[in-house]
């Protein structure tokens, strides 16, 4: 049991446990559709519309004139499970079901100077929803977890060189995640269930400068910072086995739990460079800082001495890593209505052979992304892309006992992950 609440808690704490996003760890990358088409190489400098609030807020100087921007990603994944032992059951791998991640955006410039704006976006967010019959069921088998960002944003510009932008940033945390836990009595008819709810609002920061060394090379860089959580929540434990209801020990029930969390800072520094009328190149890359995920420490209320002494305060390493992330892309711009994109990206995963589990079997990845840019009219833009990306073999080895070690449960497997990303995006310039 300890194990079991441990490894539920430990999704929550994670923020999103992004399985398939089309980026590493728990972050989504789906803040742009017009970066998406080059794999959001440039993300930090090109500067080409409103969403620039979120690659790199000093961007907005760059708009002549007030815009707004909506759009929306879908990603599907695919995933084949391998070589797989442990408890009974089965190993679908359909476990990612297809998930919209929207975005909207709006900035005014006030002068040749100024410009504010607003930015709408996700960015971490998950759902994991395995059969009823995972075989890994006991170390993770449903997750659903989202951050929704809010982002007020002011830009200055120094000269025709140097701008900068800042906002702060209001996120929203929610998630639900799920585990099963193994029959400890003879006489137990089913697996019991541990459900964890929990959320929590907190602030951070977007920082970003840009600066122009020519009309057509430009190069920016934008800091994230970390955000500090402490999520506040409910943990319910259901079943009907006797080894869990007994009189003297019942840990069946409803009790309050709480977690603190940071989720990392990252810095993104790219380069745009106009070739000429028609060919832009870019390049980019990104350090997120996951080593600030070591552990995770939860700690719970309201249980009686036999639950608390199990489930009183609960810790595991995590010993995740920093992580590097690259990318190059190009745009074409066929005429004055119609221009193409394309990128290829490099993703490193922060998790370790050591403590991966189901929630998060991620690796390495590797992404290759098109685009397409329609402009019917100085006004309106409308940006399509697509993502397809793939990871290396990823190997999972989970061990857990329960009742004092009376009852031991393990899962290995190896995981092949890909994911297929879509985008639509409209701009609209008043």
């Amino acid at each position: 049991m300890k194990t079991t609440w441990l490894k539920t808690a430990i999704a929550i704490a994670a923020g999103a446990l992004s399985t398939q996003a089309l980026a590493a760890g728990f972050a989504l990358n789906e803040q742009s559709i017009s970066g998406m088409g080059t794999s959001f190489a440039g993300r930090s400098s090109s500067a080409d519309d409103a969403t620039t609030l979120f690659g790199n807020p000093a961007g907005m100087s760059r708009l002549k004139r007030e815009e707004v921007s909506f759009g929306m990603a879908a990603i599907h994944a695919k995933t084949d499970i391998k070589n797989a032992s442990g408890a009974p059951g089965s190993n679908d791998g359909d476990m990612v079901p297809t998930t919209a991640v929207p975005m909207g955006y709006y900035v005014k410039p006030l002068d040749d100077k100024w410009a504010i704006g607003v930015g709408i976006y996700v960015p971490f967010g998950l759902i994991t929803d395995y059969e009823g019959g995972f075989q890994g069921r006991y170390f993770g088998d449903y997750s659903e977890v989202r951050v929704i960002t809010v982002q007020p944003t002011v830009s200055y510009r120094f000269n025709e060189k140097l701008s900068i932008g800042f906002g702060p940033t209001i996120n929203r945390i929610d998630g639900q995640l799920e585990s099963a836990v193994p029959r400890m009595h003879p006489l137990a008819t089913a697996d019991s269930r541990v459900k964890i709810e929990g959320d929590d609002t907190a602030l951070g920061f977007n920082v970003g400068v840009l600066y122009e060394f020519t009309p057509h090379t430009r190069a920016g860089i934008t800091y994230r910072s970390k955000v500090d959580y402490k999520l506040e929540g409910d943990t319910k434990i259901t079943g009907s086995d006797p080894a869990l209801g007994s009189a003297g020990a019942n840990a069946y029930g409803k009790y309050d739990a709480s977690l603190e969390l940071e989720t990392p800072e990252s810095i993104d520094v790219s380069v745009t460079h106009e070739l000429n009328d028609q060919w832009t190149l870019y390049a980019g890359a990104m350090l997120t800082r996951w080593s600030r995920l070591e552990s995770i420490v939860v700690e719970n209320e309201g249980m009686g001495p036999a639950a608390a002494a199990n489930f009183g305060t609960i810790a595991e390493e995590q010993d995740w890593h920093d992580t590097w992330s690259y990318a190059i892309g190009a745009a074409y711009k066929l005429n004055k209505q119609w221009t193409l994109r394309t990128g290829l990206a490099f993703d490193q995963s922060p998790t370790n052979n050591t403590h991966r589990s189901p929630r998060i079997p991620t690796g390495d990845r590797t992404a290759v992304s098109f685009g397409l840019a329609w402009n019917p009219t100085d006004d309106v833009t409308v940006d399509l892309a697509y993502s397809y990306l793939w990871e290396e073999d990823t190997k999972i080895r989970q061990n857990k006992s329960y009742a004092n070690g009376a009852v031991q449960e393990s899962y290995s497997s190896t995981y092949e992950n890909s994911a297929h990303g879509f985008g639509a995006a409209l701009s609209y310039r008043f």
